[in-house]
């Protein structure tokens, strides 16, 4: 008996060495959640699930009140409609939003933030400014019919059958009841496209924005700077007037090869300006440029030396930086880092795994809130293997 036990314990050992080494082998070398000093998982919740819809893209906010705003993208999942799949632009694409007191329990209905009248909306992008209004930034998607196609302005930007409106941004002043807008930004000179109304594309992004200790909002913005092949790069807007209007101020990254897009801003507490950046044509590397001038320039940009996008940085209590990204390479899902407070040590911050479930590459878009002192919520949109698109988030403790 004694021989049967110590040859199943070691049976077991060994299973055990053989998972790690192939989980290891399939993910590359990363950390897991709990072997990070001061970083523990305390569980991951769902937010909103309704398998007649696809929801994805999700931003997330703690008014002063202590209410939990989370703000997320939502379409009809076409599969019920017998088509063979759901894809990222829908003409019933709209922007709601869910609540919660704590991060765990979440209305269930979603409301209305906005239904745009040309088109559907995607990645609605929430900030909130120390007085309390509420901005939300997105862009929007129009399906012209295939007798209009020919008649439209070039050149314009299309994805499957919808053709590319720009950009856009809401303001609440009583705390999400409700929303004033939208408000276009202007069209910046980079940018080649028109919209099918035939104007020039206004600015748009998908990222967070940040207000700076000054009170100026930064907002980097995409823009397609060359048509074939397509390639998109990366500029400051800042507003003086709380997002009510915005005048460009200089270019964050400009590459021949890298497109750059879907970027986040953050300001530290020294004042320099950090862009975090997606990117294409880069083997999905993360790279980063900063302003040490207040976003009158930025220095050239970097690799931050590993794969995800795109990125949301959040600031700690102890001005840590919480930065979560998605990580769509085998294994599926959501990861994260904690950088210094003035976001110098990015190549050597040890990777926090939070999800390795994800079923298919349609997953991600990470966006951090503080719960309390000690706990942050990482929301995102998910997917597990046959299950449907879904917000979903990650509670952390992290002292």
């Amino acid at each position: 008996m004694k021989n049967y036990f110590s040859r199943c314990l070691a049976t077991c050992f060994l299973t055990l060495i053989i998972s790690l080494v192939v989980l290891k082998t399939e993910a590359g070398s990363f950390t897991a959640t709990d072997s990070v000093p001061g970083v523990r998982k305390i569980q991951d919740v769902v937010i909103y699930q309704d398998n007649k819809f696809h929801a994805a893209f999700p931003s997330v906010i703690k008014k002063k009140n202590g209410e939990i705003i989370l703000a997320f993208r939502r379409a009809p999942d076409r599969k019920g409609f017998g088509e063979k799949g759901t894809s990222h632009v829908d003409p019933n694409s709209y922007l709601v939003a869910v609540k919660s007191k704590d991060g765990k329990t979440w209305t269930a209905e979603p409301e209305l933030i906005y239904a745009h009248p040309f088109g559907g909306s995607q990645d609605p992008c929430l900030l909130q400014l120390k007085d309390g209004t509420l901005l939300c930034a997105s862009y929007g998607w129009a399906f012209v019919r295939p007798d209009g196609v020919p008649n439209l302005k070039k050149p314009y930007f299309q994805a499957g059958e919808a053709t590319f409106l720009g950009g856009y941004v809401l303001r609440s002043t009583d705390g999400a009841k409700s929303w004033q807008g939208p408000l276009y930004p202007p069209h910046i000179q980079p940018e080649i496209n028109h919209t099918p109304l035939g104007n020039m594309v206004p600015a748009y992004n998908r990222g967070a924005m940040y207000e700076g200790k000054d009170g100026r909002i930064f907002w980097v913005v995409a823009a397609t700077d060359r048509e074939k092949p397509s390639k998109t790069s990366n500029h400051l807007l800042i507003s003086s007037d709380k997002g009510m209007t915005w005048q460009y101020s200089c270019p964050v990254a400009v590459d021949d090869k890298v497109s750059f897009n879907e970027t986040s801003i953050y300001e530290t507490p020294k004042g320099d300006l950090v862009a975090f950046m997606r990117t294409a044509g880069l083997d999905d590397q993360a790279c980063i440029a900063r302003s040490t001038d207040g976003g009158k320039t930025f220095t050239a940009w970097e690799k931050m030396g590993f794969q995800g996008h795109p990125l949301q940085a959040l600031r700690l209590p102890d001005n840590r930086v919480l930065v979560s990204y998605g990580y769509r390479h085998k294994p599926l899902g959501i990861r994260a880092r904690i950088l210094n407070a003035e976001c110098t040590d990015f190549a050597t911050a040890p990777e926090i795994v939070l999800r390795t479930d994800g079923g298919t590459g349609d997953l991600g878009y990470p966006w951090a809130v503080q719960l309390d002192k000690s706990k942050v919520l990482i929301s995102y949109y998910f997917n597990v293997p046959g299950g449907p698109q879904h917000i979903a988030g990650t509670i952390l403790e992290i002292k």
